[in-house]
């Protein structure tokens, strides 16, 4: 007899981590992790370490309604480069600049 996964993940779950009936809320902490944060670390000597983290200058965040039709990584890169595809005297600027600065062909 099949179980179903819920059933499966249940008896993996310890009694005080049960989430029935709980939902989950997509982009809850978006604005937070925008700002960045920090973690604080109390070591068994007594001491803290505290550690920075800012969003990488290469995160780009879309809008709940530009997700709904670019749900992923893949299909964000698609879209762009057909649009660079119709401004070819940028595109070829660019190329030139990038094999210039890095010294490709």
């Amino acid at each position: 007899m099949k179980k179903k996964m819920n059933e499966i993940q249940n008896e993996d779950l310890l009694p005080e981590y049960d989430f029935t009936g709980k939902k989950g809320v997509r982009g809850k902490y978006t604005k937070a992790l925008q700002k960045g944060y920090s973690v604080r670390v109390l070591k068994t000597d007594g001491t803290v370490t505290v550690r920075n983290f800012v969003p990488k200058e290469s995160t780009v965040l879309l809008d709940p309604d530009v997700r709904a039709y670019f749900p992923d990584s893949e299909s964000v890169n698609r879209a762009l480069r057909s649009l660079i595809d119709l401004i070819p005297e940028k595109r070829t600027r660019r190329i030139t600049e990038n094999r210039a600065k890095y010294g490709g062909k």
